[in-house]
C-alpha cells in the first residue's frame, strides 16, 4: 500500500519546508544536478510537488498522492498516478529517472529499482537522493520519527544497502554526492 496519507494531509507543509530552508534545497538540488545527465527524457518517480523535477529540467513524474500531483502539475509537469513499484510507462522510455527521498517510502525497494531499470533506456541513469540512516541527519530523523507525520512511515536506508539493491537490479557505474 503506497504511503500517501501525510502527503495528502500536509502538501503545503511539505513545500513550506523547502521555502523555509532555501539553502538546504539549493544544496540538494546542486548535488542532484551534478549527477543528472543533460538532455534526454527524464522522469521523477515519487515526484511529490514537482519541486526537484522542475528545478532539474524533468518534464514528467509519477506519484500516488493526488494532492502532490496537483502541485506538480501546477509547476508545469506531466504527472501520472502510480507507484515506484508499478510504473505506468513502457520499457526503455526514459534517459534518466530520479528518486528524491522516495526510497524511504516505497513498499518494495527491489521492485521499485527493477521498475526504474525497466523504464530506462540502455545506458540510462538512475539518480537517487536519500537521507542515509547512519548519517547525523538520518539519526536525528529517526529520533524524531514518531513526532513527524512525514517520518512516521519512512524506512531509512544506508547508502550501502541502496547500492547493494541497485546492483541486484542491474545498475552499475556509481557516483556519489553529499550535502
Amino acid at each position: 500500500m503506497p504511503v500517501t496519507e501525510p502527503f495528502e494531509e500536509h502538501p503545503e507543509r511539505y513545500d513550506a519546508w523547502f521555502e523555509e530552508h532555501p539553502h538546504a534545497f539549493a544544496a540538494e538540488r546542486n548535488a542532484l544536478r551534478a549527477l543528472v545527465p543533460e538532455g534526454g527524457r527524464g522522469l521523477e518517480i515519487g515526484v511529490g510537488t514537482g519541486r526537484f523535477a522542475a528545478a532539474l529540467g524533468m518534464e514528467e513524474g509519477v506519484d500516488p498522492a493526488p494532492a502532490m500531483r496537483r502541485r506538480a502539475r501546477a509547476r508545469g509537469l506531466r504527472v501520472k498516478d502510480g507507484t515506484a513499484e508499478e510504473l505506468p510507462y513502457d520499457d526503455a522510455t526514459f534517459d534518466v529517472a530520479l528518486l528524491v527521498t522516495t526510497v524511504c517510502f516505497v513498499d518494495d525497494l527491489d521492485r521499485a529499482l527493477a521498475e526504474a531499470y525497466r523504464v530506462l533506456r540502455p545506458a540510462g541513469a538512475l539518480v537517487i537522493g536519500l537521507v542515509d540512516r547512519d548519517s547525523p541527519l538520518g539519526q536525528r530523523y529517526l529520533k524524531q520519527q514518531d513526532a513527524n507525520p512525514f517520518y512516521q512511515p519512512a524506512r531509512f536506508w544506508t547508502t550501502d544497502e541502496i547500492v547493494r539493491a541497485m546492483r541486484q537490479a542491474g545498475f552499475d557505474g556509481f557516483a556519489f554526492r553529499q550535502t
